[in-house]
């Protein structure tokens, strides 16, 4: 679909881009040339990811260790990738989320997800939009964002609440930054194969069963092309938002996803049957898969 030098002598930071939807925009940006830098919380994970991402496109893939909820680590990762020359591009992918009623959130699992996804979306964002209008330079960002922005997301309120607010910031800085050269646009992904967002958001998952009740339906039975996306077409979506040629689009947020947030399906509103029993259980499995989650961050 692209040429495959579209991206040389780019250099791109994807947060959160050891897996799922970060690693897949990464390793496509490696293959139509870009230098890569990807950051997230696990560098083992971030190490395996790069060495198999340059064994299978070559490149450069760098890795940088970092909690992007402390501002002063996000500065100085910033620093660090500077050294070797400014960036051109940055994809706000970091994140996280879990399926839970908004009654029995406690402050921490609340702060858990705005942290990461508000905060420290607004600190990566800050720390290279300052450098670009220090330098005089150009640079593209790309928040990937959530359709519950229109619609609102019922059980994954703190999400929901954190994206809504890195839509408010990605029109307010088209405008702010775009006379200077810096374009900020989104992509608002809807159900895709993610490891991550299989665990804590698909019931069925969570409860490791299959079953015909509505509420555990997989999500492609509510997306009116009838499928769940495939990882190519967001890649390619991303690619073109970064690439040259698109430069007259920012302050814009594109769904991808089958028209299912336009046919109101969104992907937890059916949750609202579930009984005190049913929230007990999955909160359960929840705790397991961030306890497993993080015994592998400090192993």
């Amino acid at each position: 679909m692209f040429h495959p030098e579209l991206l040389k002598n780019k250099k791109i930071l994807v947060t959160g881009g050891g897996t799922g939807l970060g690693k897949e925009i990464a390793g496509h940006y490696l293959e139509l040339g870009a230098e890569v830098a990807i950051c997230g919380r696990r560098e083992p994970v971030l190490r395996e990811t790069a060495e198999g991402l340059m064994a299978q496109h070559g490149g450069t893939v760098t890795v940088h260790s970092v909690d992007i909820r402390d501002h002063q680590a996000v500065d100085a990762m910033i620093d660090t990738i500077w050294q070797q020359g400014p960036l051109t591009g940055l994809v706000n992918n970091a994140a996280g989320n879990f399926l839970s009623r908004t009654e029995d959130l406690s402050v921490n699992g609340f702060n858990a997800i705005t942290n990461i996804v508000l905060h420290g979306t607004f600190y990566v964002t800050q720390s290279v939009g300052r450098r670009w209008l220090e330098a005089g330079l150009p640079g593209s960002i790309i928040n990937i964002l959530v359709t519950w922005i229109w619609t609102g997301g019922p059980f994954t309120v703190p999400s929901a609440m954190s994206k809504a607010g890195l839509a408010a910031m990605t029109k307010s800085l088209a405008v702010e930054w775009g006379n200077r050269g810096i374009r900020i646009n989104g992509i608002a992904p809807g159900p895709f194969p993610t490891e991550g967002a299989s665990k804590r958001l698909n019931l069925s998952t969570i409860r490791g069963q299959d079953s015909q009740d509505p509420a555990e339906q997989t999500p492609a039975v509510r997306v009116p092309l009838g499928r769940i996306g495939q990882m190519r077409e967001l890649t390619n979506l991303a690619t073109f938002l970064m690439a040259d040629g698109c430069d007259y689009l920012t302050g814009e947020i594109i769904a991808i996803d089958g028209g299912q947030w336009l046919a109101g399906n969104g992907h937890s509103g059916h949750l609202a049957s579930l009984g005190d029993a049913e929230w007990q259980a999955i909160r359960e499995a929840i705790q397991q898969t961030n306890a497993a989650d993080k015994k592998l961050r400090t192993s």
